[in-house]
């Protein structure tokens, strides 16, 4: 993993409302370019966003097939709900992913929204998704404990050998955790080695720096250096307008977010890995 100030750029697909094959393309064209470091899939069971009943591939299921046929990629889902899988089949599917791809997993994890979200950001699938697999719903309160005690126990089972075979990596994969609220930014600040937040256009730049400060304020609280944990954030690109997103990437690595994460929107462009790299990462590198 790199330092939490080195830049790093990767790629998230977003599995829904396309093929399995353009997905497969997409991954091992940007295998081969060393610029992108690390690719993302997304954790959820009806597609986010559009129509509820297209095709959306379950997170784990296809990080698994992409892991066994990639060689270099760092790979994770951004981020996995954690009111779907029980902590312990978790800590399993996570470490058989982590020895399938050679200790490749960052391990991408979150409290798992609210259907309530779906108030705060109209347009999405979140309450549909709720309903149709039955997920639990409780109060926000419950979530966030029972996410705490899901870390605990997975790192545990990943550092004592209660699973066999265990990770790769040791002691245990790169936890990474998603969201900017207060308590979970507590949670990063215990738990994770890489925070990940929502950039542009669903988040301004300066509220991701505001949120940084918080977690720096979250770790002070309980003496741990903020500099062990990477800032991550993602930005979804635009193919039409390249010089807007080099933009963003430019405040972003400014801002102290090092690990940025291009959100491609599909259909996804003939050599769209190739097209990022030329025209979002290396000119921002240059830039830095």
């Amino acid at each position: 993993m790199a330092s939490a100030t080195t830049p790093s750029f990767g790629i998230k697909t977003t599995p829904a409302h396309v093929g399995y094959d353009e997905l497969r393309r997409v991954w091992l064209e940007a295998d081969e370019i060393p610029e992108i470091e690390h690719a993302w899939l997304y954790d959820h069971l009806l597609p986010l966003f559009g129509d509820p009943s297209g095709p959306v591939y379950e997170g784990w299921t296809l990080l698994t097939a992409l892991a066994a046929q990639t060689q270099r990629l760092r790979l994770g889902l951004l981020v996995t709900n954690n009111r779907t899988r029980l902590p312990a089949v978790l800590a399993k599917i996570a470490a058989t992913v982590d020895v399938i791809s050679d200790g490749r997993l960052d391990f991408g994890i979150g409290v798992g929204g609210l259907p309530k979200a779906a108030m705060e950001h109209p347009g999405t699938n979140l309450v549909a998704e709720y309903q149709t697999f039955d997920l639990p719903v409780g109060s926000w309160s419950e979530a966030v404990e029972a996410f705490v005690q899901s870390l605990v126990l997975i790192r545990r089972l990943w550092t004592e050998g209660e699973v066999n075979p265990t990770p790769v990596q040791r002691p245990h994969p790169p936890i990474l955790i998603g969201g900017t609220g207060k308590a979970t930014l507590r949670i990063v600040a215990e738990h994770a080695d890489i925070w990940n937040a929502i950039g542009p256009p669903l988040n301004t730049v300066a509220t991701l720096a505001e949120r940084s400060l918080v977690l720096d304020e979250q770790c002070a609280a309980i003496g741990r250096d903020p500099r062990q944990i990477t800032r991550s954030a993602q930005v979804v690109l635009s193919y039409d307008d390249p010089a807007s997103t080099r933009e963003t990437l430019r405040q972003l690595l400014d801002a102290g977010f090092a690990h940025l994460v291009l959100n491609l929107p599909s259909p996804f462009p003939p050599k769209v890995a190739r097209w990022v790299t030329d025209e979002l990462i290396l000119p921002t590198l240059a830039a830095a």
